[in-house]
């Protein structure tokens, strides 16, 4: 019962810090790829690792703010399933031996992302007065 009504209670303050957490931590993998910070490299932006960098830097930004949660949620998805296929499966099934262990988290983590939306207190909470995606 006392569990229950603590993460009744601070289901709010929970939820932001999980979208912060995956928010900053797709933008870091991101900005990698594109500006090789935190310890990335550099990857060409006309292929695919370049488009996958814009789009987890945008995403990650997005989903950090809390603008446009969803849509930017969406995005990362798209992503991760396409880092599964063309990277990780043809390296078998199981994400531990494959390196798709981060990836298939992701996806899990916008599934979620994609169900809640931005939460309580967002970017786009305060500029637009409403969650529009």
């Amino acid at each position: 019962m006392y569990f229950d009504k603590l993460v009744k209670s601070s289901g709010n303050y929970l939820y932001l810090v999980f979208r912060l957490l995956i928010g900053l931590v797709f933008f870091l993998h991101g900005s990698g790829k594109l500006f090789g910070w935190f310890g990335g490299s550099v990857v060409p932006l006309a292929g695919l690792f370049g488009v996958a960098g814009i789009i987890e830097t945008l995403a990650g930004l997005g989903i950090l703010l809390g603008f446009f949660t969803r849509l930017a949620a969406v995005g990362g998805l798209a992503v991760m399933i396409g880092a599964l296929i063309i990277a990780h499966l043809p390296q078998g099934w199981n994400p531990l031996q494959n390196g798709g262990e981060p990836a298939t988290l992701f996806l899990a983590a916008f599934l979620v992302l994609i169900v809640y939306g931005s939460g309580k207190w967002s970017l786009e909470r305060v500029l637009l007065k409403k969650e529009h995606f």
